[in-house]
């Protein structure tokens, strides 16, 4: 069975930092690109920024570039995005997933989905 499971959301006042965790199980990881994306209420599914298997190419949306950080560990099978600066708009349900296109921006090219982790910036 695979699966992604999300962890690390949670309350943070503007400006501050958070550091997500997507925990792959069940040959779910080796190989494969890996990505962020986000929702917010009302909202699409943004794509927040991805890693490919080597962790040589990284992209990241225009919204969090600089701020944002992508990693991951094939060891652990785990993939990682730390949050810096953060603002009220990344205000989110945030999604990691497992992608199997080469378009990245895309919902369409992950193919298995994490459960997803509330962040909310708030003071």
């Amino acid at each position: 069975q695979v699966q992604l499971v999300e962890s690390g959301g949670g309350l943070v006042q503007p400006g501050g930092s958070l550091r997500l965790s997507c925990a792959a199980s069940g040959r779910t990881f080796s190989g494969y690109a890996m990505g962020w994306f986000r929702q917010a209420p009302g909202k699409e599914r943004d794509f927040v920024a991805t890693m490919e298997w080597n962790g040589g190419n990284t992209y990241y949306a225009d919204s969090v570039k600089g701020r944002f950080t992508i990693s991951r560990d094939n060891a652990k099978e785990t993939v990682y995005l730390q949050m810096d600066s953060l603002k009220p708009e990344d205000t989110a349900v945030y999604f990691c997933a497992r992608r199997v296109h080469s378009d990245y921006g895309k919902a369409a090219s992950y193919d298995i989905w994490g459960q997803g982790t509330q962040v909310t910036v708030s003071s």
